[in-house]
């Protein structure tokens, strides 16, 4: 199983990078050094697609059609109150965010986990509290996560750290698509405005996108839309908290904090599971 989930993660990754060459299952056999057949069956395994349509879904026009599946979504959870967490995620994640003292502590008091995992998109470090995962993020394209997670360390100086897995584990499982069980729970820091925007980005179900301007309307401030994108970005909890599903008005990625093509392969990944998700209900 581990090799599997190693095969699938570096084959997403080479089609993402030699998405432009359209490349054949033939030649992503040869990248990875594996049969087509073995290949072609691992990947539908995990991603519920084949390696080519999943190569199709990282064209622009599928972020398109995400973008408008999310508008209707979203105002839906804005009707709904957006004040509760939603179920309308697909994992349901539950989001605590920590006092004003305690932020501006830089964690102090606080004893924090940490350790490092692995996920389809890259080796990941993560933070955690009794109260829940407290930062995810990705290392550099270079695989220097090492440094990503003193970084990580670095930002909460006032923290008593320890290294951990339990928190690691859960991470791994949401990150490759397991199915939610118990809410998974966050314990974030940032201001009142923020955290609001990381709530309304929870409405959003996997495979689903909305611009920085509905993403504004949820929130009940239609005309700052450059406020909420600069919330987004401040983002610590990557993909459990999904602000790569926020893309620009005319379907465009636009930016990621942990890169645009790791934002394109996520978006990928999402909608080849809806589509597979869409065809199980069909039948």
């Amino acid at each position: 199983m581990h090799a599997d989930y190693e095969r699938v993660a570096a084959a997403i990754r080479w089609l993402e990078l030699h998405r432009a060459e359209r490349p054949s299952l033939e030649d992503l056999s040869r990248a990875l050094g594996s049969s087509p057949f073995h290949l072609q069956r691992t990947f539908q395994r995990w991603a519920g697609i084949s390696p080519k349509r999943f190569l199709q879904l990282l064209a622009l026009g599928d972020a398109k059609r995400a973008l408008a599946r999310g508008a209707s979504v979203l105002d839906a959870a804005d009707h709904a109150g957006l004040s509760a967490p939603s179920r309308l995620h697909d994992a349901f994640v539950a989001l605590e965010a920590m006092s004003p003292a305690e932020w501006r502590a830089g964690g102090a008091g606080l004893a924090l986990r940490w350790g490092i995992g692995r996920s389809p998109f890259g080796d990941f470090a993560a933070a955690w509290s009794e109260r829940g995962i407290s930062a995810l993020t990705f290392g550099a394209d270079d695989g220097s996560i090492e440094s990503a997670a003193a970084a990580l360390r670095a930002s909460w100086p006032g923290a008593r750290w320890s290294r951990g897995e339990e928190g690691i584990r859960a991470c791994e499982e949401r990150l490759a698509g397991g199915a939610a069980g118990e809410p998974l729970r966050l314990h974030v820091r940032g201001t009142s405005f923020q955290v609001q925007v990381w709530r309304a980005l929870l409405a959003l179900p996997s495979g689903a996108a909305c611009s920085y301007a509905e993403l504004a309307r949820a929130v009940g401030v239609p005309n700052a839309a450059r406020a909420v994108g600069t919330a987004v970005g401040a983002n610590g909890v990557a993909v459990l908290i999904p602000c790569h599903r926020v893309l620009r008005a005319t379907g465009a990625l636009g930016g990621y904090r942990w890169g645009p093509d790791r934002k394109r392969a996520l978006v990928a990944w999402e909608a080849a599971r809806e589509e597979r998700d869409a065809e199980a209900r069909t039948r």
